[in-house]
């Protein structure tokens, strides 16, 4: 455990009650976490931090139980990577506002391997189901890591698909290590963190919440070279990670659907965008110049049910 951690437990549990952008500004101002912790109310004003936030910046109880934390991650085996640790994914590093901790469980060094995110809509047709699953498995023995964010439908299918090639894969959670949501995809996490890696920037105890998971999305795609999009609806969730996408300077790609269903609706305005068309992995691979890998794909091959 790193030298004064707990003041990057106190920021990390402060991001869920202040800006982001205010404490962006003070970090750049200040370059550290504890000496942020040391300032005041006449400093914080003079920083133009409103009062509303100052109140929480300093209040007592977001500084109480560092120890109790600290404790309880080096029992559950839960890393703490600070925004200035040397094994911080680079990538995520380029991003606006990336987050200050990322809580982790499992294998930190796919952090910084060629990551590609699928996302899609969490009530998936079978045909989603199928897609997510066959891509995530070919792409996952080509050698890239399959990020998504462990939800319903389309995330968890295709944490199954690379689970299946026995490749690796990494979930963002909108909640805290010890709360896994949805609760039924406990079998999944567990796997993932054993051979693969599961990450947060939300202290443990944090439970998911709506305002959670478009800042989740914003790792989702920034640790990735691309985002892939399964299956979406007019006004998916998944359509916010593309929007977020794109302002990370991230390719965009969407396997097109069936015209009459409403889970294609998202994905087949997207392709009309300009967002790149996928009917099989060589599709991603052309686009991102990869090459390397350990299996040939035969793309037109469906995973297998269980």
């Amino acid at each position: 455990m790193q030298k004064n951690i707990k003041y990057w437990i106190w920021i990390s549990i402060l991001s869920d009650k202040v800006s982001l952008s205010t404490l962006h500004n003070l970090y750049e101002k200040y370059k550290s976490p504890k000496r942020i912790w040391k300032l005041g109310k006449k400093e914080l004003l003079n920083c133009k931090v409103n009062i509303t936030e100052i109140k929480e910046i300093l209040k007592f109880e977001y500084r109480q139980n560092m120890e109790n934390y600290i404790y309880y991650m080096q029992k559950n085996n839960i890393k703490i990577l600070t925004l200035n640790d040397e094994k911080y994914p680079k990538k995520l590093k380029e991003i606006y506002e990336p987050p200050f901790v990322l809580f982790a469980k499992g294998d930190i060094s796919l952090l910084n391997k060629n990551c590609l995110a699928i996302v899609g809509c969490r009530l998936c047709s079978s045909y989603g189901r199928e897609q997510a699953q066959k891509f995530s498995y070919y792409l996952s023995r080509k050698n890239f890591v399959i990020v998504s964010g462990l939800a319903r439908g389309i995330d968890t299918w295709s944490h199954i698909g690379c689970l299946k090639g026995k490749g690796k894969t990494i979930a963002v959670l909108g909640s805290g290590l010890d709360v896994i949501y949805p609760p039924e995809n406990k079998g999944v996490f567990e796997a993932i963190a054993k051979s693969g890696l599961v990450i947060s920037e939300y202290i443990v105890g944090t439970k998911p919440s709506p305002k959670n998971f478009p800042r989740r999305n914003r790792i989702i795609s920034g640790l990735s070279k691309g985002v892939l999009v399964i299956e979406a609806k007019k006004r998916s969730g998944s359509l916010i990670t593309v929007d977020i996408a794109l302002e990370q300077g991230r390719e965009v790609f969407a396997l097109p659907g069936n015209v009459n269903s409403k889970n294609s609706e998202g994905t087949n305005e997207l392709i009309k965008q300009g967002a790149k068309i996928v009917t099989n992995i060589d599709d991603i691979i052309e686009e991102l110049n990869w090459t390397r890998g350990r299996f040939s794909c035969p793309s037109s091959i469906d995973v297998k049910q269980k």
